[in-house]
């Protein structure tokens, strides 16, 4: 009987302790579910998602974008055989049109005027120009794989601007040879000698890749963070810009002083010497209009640059 009583009595003491048990630990699930702090954290970030999706990002994730996604023309997906197929034409014939001056030029002994000078350098810009663009294009039409990586972007924006904006220099001692041929005959063998020619054409290329340079090293020195998709066929600086962390207005105004530089200083250049070219020829005689012959072909070589080379790039 003892025994019985004995073993009675720890059953009931085991049956307490559990009931302890499970309601101290009924009081703890309880105080957790009710945790003012905690309620208080989470009712923040469900109701400011922009912080929740940037400022809680890991701090590697704000420098460690290694590769871009490339979008252009991604909203036609029909239309990537006839993009392709048109594209290549173009590019084709960019080729074959510039190669064919390139070395016309510089083969025919009767072409070594400043004039087909410049036109050698300027065909030879606009097959880099383009070249920089369209084979990357036509490979991400081809095979939908569309990324680039962070060297690859900041090496491709780099030859853009580069090859660019010396055209746009090109462009513009062009506009001064024809000025000088024109207005000035007589001082035209004196001011545009061939050396003088070459300094000019290696001042435009120095100028433009000391600049572009610096310009490239600047915008992908910003940290990135969030999206790697650019909205682009090519790796442009604003769309770049868009997907830069923090303030970026300090870089924007840099971009517009060096177009405003590189473009249109050179535009007004260009008017000015052709407006001028254009008064004095309209007062030249009949005998001497075999001055105008190249004239209308300097204008459709610059108003092709500026309305449709240029935006080109920046559909």
């Amino acid at each position: 009987m003892a025994g019985k009583t004995d073993e009675s009595k720890i059953s009931r003491y085991a049956g307490r302790l559990l009931a302890q048990v499970k309601r101290i630990g009924g009081q703890m699930l309880m105080s957790r579910k009710l945790d003012p702090g905690q309620n208080k954290c989470q009712l923040a970030l469900a109701e400011s998602p922009q912080m929740n999706q940037q400022q809680i990002l890991p701090v590697d994730n704000l420098t460690e974008l290694m590769e871009f996604v490339l979008l252009g023309f991604v909203a036609m997906p029909h239309f990537q055989w006839f993009l392709f197929g048109l594209f290549l034409i173009i590019y084709t014939i960019i080729l074959m049109s510039n190669g064919t001056i390139f070395l016309i030029t510089k083969m025919d002994s009767a072409l070594q005027s400043p004039m087909y000078f410049f036109l050698a350098n300027f065909s030879f810009l606009e097959i880099c120009y383009v070249s920089t663009t369209l084979p990357r294009m036509l490979m991400n039409l081809g095979n939908q794989r569309r990324t680039i990586s962070l060297g690859a972007c900041a090496a491709q924006m780099c030859f853009v601007l580069i090859f660019g904006s010396t055209e746009c220099l090109l462009l513009a001692l062009m506009a001064y040879d024809r000025h000088v041929t024109i207005c000035n005959p007589l001082h035209y063998p004196l001011v545009m000698n061939h050396r003088v020619c070459i300094q000019l054409v290696t001042g435009s290329w120095t100028t433009g890749i000391q600049v572009m340079i610096v310009q490239t090293y600047q915008i992908f020195s910003l940290p990135f963070c969030g999206s790697n998709q650019i909205n682009h066929f090519f790796c442009d600086i604003f769309p770049i810009l868009k997907l830069a962390c923090g303030d970026t207005f300090v870089n924007e105004m840099l971009v517009y002083t060096v177009a405003m530089l590189f473009v249109m200083v050179p535009f007004l250049l260009i008017l000015g010497s052709y407006s001028k070219i254009i008064s004095n020829i309209l007062k030249l005689p009949s005998a001497t209009s075999r001055a105008k012959v190249s004239l209308p072909a300097h204008l459709i070589l610059w108003l092709w640059c500026y309305s449709l080379d240029q935006p080109l790039l920046h559909i």
